[in-house]
């Protein structure tokens, strides 16, 4: 017994090792912080649940504030880019999957903006929405600052995310589409169904796992936006696209004493809130599909 468990252990260790020099040690020792008052430089001094207490209820504080605007902000853009994230992508692999001319060639040009960085990405898009320079003022005309005015400044970073993002869930939806049983689908024509209710009947109940898999994942992903509000409108119009990550970063490592207790405290009730949508999403999927 021990010989058969050996080679697996040599295997799997080096992940397990990874997985908690990287992810359990700095989650429990971050929830650890969020119950103590620290500045990162002296010794962390245990305050309990004071942090939570003054975020969640104490009106007063500029905390209380900061995580209402923040997670008000981040749920805001979840709501408009999660979906976007997944159906976009979806319908662009049903009409890939039809095999038009070029296929190959779209389908690589729509997974290359996965490949880039966030910095890459946002700095691309905010040299083309620039007012001073930019092409989209010669091209369209444009003689406002897209991204200090709302709603455009949601449209930029909602349609910049979905620029982004979408080629990984689309490789997911092709693959999944591949493997649609064809006897299915020729059953469907022969009962006389269409285009639209062969999507509906067919090909959504065979993407059932993969939908669900990309709505979590998508779901996580866009709760910890950060880079994309941070570099193409540095949180403005009037703190207006300031999302969750951007206080949590800017108590813990930004200018003046660090608060990273409290900082730990927002993390934390930020990751609570990301586990009850996850938690949702997969209770509703499980009775759809019963």
């Amino acid at each position: 017994m021990k010989k058969k468990l050996f080679w697996p252990a040599v295997f799997i260790g080096p992940y397990f090792l990874l997985f908690t020099i990287f992810f359990l040690f700095p989650a429990f020792f971050g929830l650890y912080v969020s119950l103590t008052e620290w500045d990162m430089y002296n010794t962390p001094e245990f305050v309990g649940l004071q942090n939570y207490a003054k975020i969640l209820f104490d009106e007063s504080s500029i905390y209380y504030d900061q995580f209402r605007l923040g997670m008000g902000n981040t749920l805001l853009f979840v709501v408009m880019a999660v979906p976007l994230c997944v159906v976009v992508p979806l319908l662009l692999a049903v009409l890939l999957n039809s095999k038009p001319k070029g296929h190959k060639f779209f389908q690589s040009i729509l997974y290359m903006p996965t490949l880039f960085s966030i910095s890459a990405v946002m700095i691309i898009w905010s040299f083309l929405l620039s007012l001073s320079y930019g092409p989209f003022r010669t091209w369209f005309g444009m003689d406002f600052d897209l991204k200090s005015t709302q709603p455009w400044a949601w449209i930029c970073i909602v349609g910049v995310t979905l620029w982004w993002c979408m080629g990984s869930n689309l490789v997911i939806y092709v693959a999944a589409l591949a493997g649609i049983p064809v006897d299915q689908l020729e059953a469907a024509t022969i009962d006389g169904a269409g285009s639209i209710t062969k999507f509906f009947k067919v090909v959504i109940p065979n993407l059932r796992f993969q939908l669900l898999f990309t709505t979590v994942t998508t779901t996580v992903a866009q709760f910890n936006i950060y880079g994309q509000p941070l570099m193409l409108t540095g949180g403005g119009p009037n703190n207006s696209t300031r999302v969750m990550m951007m206080y949590i970063q800017e108590n813990a490592f930004g200018k003046g004493i660090s608060t990273a207790g409290m900082s730990s405290a927002m993390a934390t009730l930020m990751g609570l809130v990301i586990i009850a949508v996850s938690a949702v999403q997969l209770v509703i999927n499980r009775r759809n599909a019963r």
